[in-house]
This record gives C-alpha cells, structure tokens and sequence, in this order.
C-alpha cells in the first residue's frame, strides 16, 4: 500500500468514527512524519523503526507528544492494517504541568490593555464563561439565549454539548454584538475581516496585550484557567466547575485545586484550635 493511499484511508477512518478536525490533523501527521522518516511501505514499518524515530526527533519533547505520537500510530496500524508494532513500545510517564492562572487583578489589568472593544469583549467572553479559543470562535449567533441567560457550547472536546451562563456585565454588549453581526448577515458572533476568526488572532490578540501588561506565559487558556480558579477560591463545588469546563473526568478538573492558593490561605492551623 502507498503511503499516499494509507494516510487517505487513515482520514476516511477518522472521520467515519467522528474524530475532531483537530485529531484528524494531528494523526495524519504523525503517521506522515513516520513514513517520510523510514521511507518505507506502511505495512513494513517496524517496531525498531518507531523506537528510532522516537530516539532521533522526539526524546527532547514532552511526554504528551511521544504518547500523541504512539496514539497516532497505533491507531492507523491496527485499523488499517490489523497490527501493532507500538505494543512493545513503554508509553512515558505522564508529566504534570500546573496551569498558569491569573489574579482577578491581573486579569483586570490585561483587559485594559486590549485595544478595541470588540478585544475586550472577546477576551472577557472567554474568561467568564472559561471558554476554549475553539469555542469562541466557532459561536454561533444562534447558540445565544438572552432571554435565559445561558450560552451553547456546540460539539466541543470530545464531542459534548454544554451551556454557560450570560453574565449580567455582558449581555448588552453581547445583545449588540450580535444585532451587528445579524445586520451584517453573519451567522458567527465574532468574525474578521475575511470571515471566520482564527484561533491564532486571538490568540495574538491576549499574547499582545499580556505583553503589554508585563505579564508572562499568558495565552489565552490562561483566561480559562483562570476562571476554573477563581471560582473554586470562590468556594463553587468542583463537581460543578467540572461541567461548566466540560471536563469527561472530574480528574482534569482538579488540578486547579493545586493552583488555587486562595483556598490554601482559608485552612487554619489546628493549633489555632486549642484552647
């Protein structure tokens, strides 16, 4: 089989099973890494030929990527191919990064260096209702419900549905963002000179700003990270921020627990307890 016609069906696979644009991106390009590196039919490849390309290319990366990467391959051999050569291959431990958060104060700070007032109402949109750049960018006009107050989140990650609350402080922006996006007979509630915004202007948009504001590290997940943190120092129940993130496992969820320093400064020493 080419490896033209083997990536082909790879992609046809991926999105029989409803796979994201963005696994069907990444997997065709491992496996088309793979195959530019060994220079081989796919039905070939071997173990060994994994093992050195994992030696050469990737043991300087995350560990997130060598398993991204094993996923990939794993995949397109055992549904295309009915084999595994990535079974004798150990999967690297997991590495455990903690978010970088803002203050509310910081956050404060980084709106007010945002340019435009359609930045800061995108930037504020993300951070209060903790959204993905995907998310906003992919909002609908029609996905909006002033009436109720909430929001739809459309098959994000993982294919879920969820909602999220309209805060007070924004629904007359957001109502007239979206009388000017109808007017303009557009179906997104942000959209940019060519169409559709990409995530990488918003993304310039924050990492601008931060800048800016002298703050490091901040993107725009930090906007999202940073709502899951202040609303458990605000003493919401996990279970609930789980689903306003929507998290699969109440484990992704908690790691903002290890973040949250607020909460750790509310836990009094039990010597304060004795009498």
């Amino acid at each position: 089989m080419t490896p033209q016609k083997f990536l082909k069906k790879i992609e046809i696979e991926l999105k029989i099973s409803k796979a994201s644009p963005n696994t069907i991106k990444n997997y065709i390009k491992q496996n088309q890494l793979l195959l530019d590196f060994t220079e081989k039919q796919p039905e070939t490849t071997t173990t060994d030929d994994i093992k050195e390309y994992i030696s050469e290319n990737l043991t300087t990366k995350a560990a997130s990527t060598i398993t991204l990467f094993l996923a990939a391959i794993r995949y397109a051999h055992t549904t295309i191919l009915q084999t595994d050569p990535t079974i004798p291959i150990r999967r690297p431990k997991k590495e455990i990064h903690l978010p970088t958060t803002l203050s509310k104060q910081e956050i404060k700070l980084l709106f007010q260096n945002l340019k435009t007032e359609k930045s800061k109402l995108i930037a504020s949109l993300i951070y209060a209702a903790g959204l993905r750049v995907s998310e906003l960018t992919n909002l609908k006009i029609q996905d909006l419900n002033f009436p109720e107050k909430i929001g739809h989140i459309r098959q994000a990650k993982g294919n879920k549905d969820r909602i999220f609350n309209i805060p007070e402080f924004l629904q007359d922006d957001l109502k007239y963002q979206a009388e000017q996006q109808i007017k303009q007979n557009q179906e997104y509630l942000f959209t940019g000179r060519s169409g559709k915004l990409s995530t990488r202007n918003i993304q310039k948009i924050i990492s601008s700003a931060a800048n800016r504001t002298n703050l490091k590290n901040v993107h725009t997940h930090t906007l999202r990270h940073s709502f899951a943190t202040h609303l458990l120092e605000d003493g919401i129940d996990i279970r609930k921020i789980q689903e306003l993130l929507g998290h699969a496992n109440l484990s992704t969820t908690q790691i903002y627990t290890h973040v949250s320093t607020e909460e750790l400064k509310k836990i009094k020493s039990p010597i304060d307890n004795l009498d």
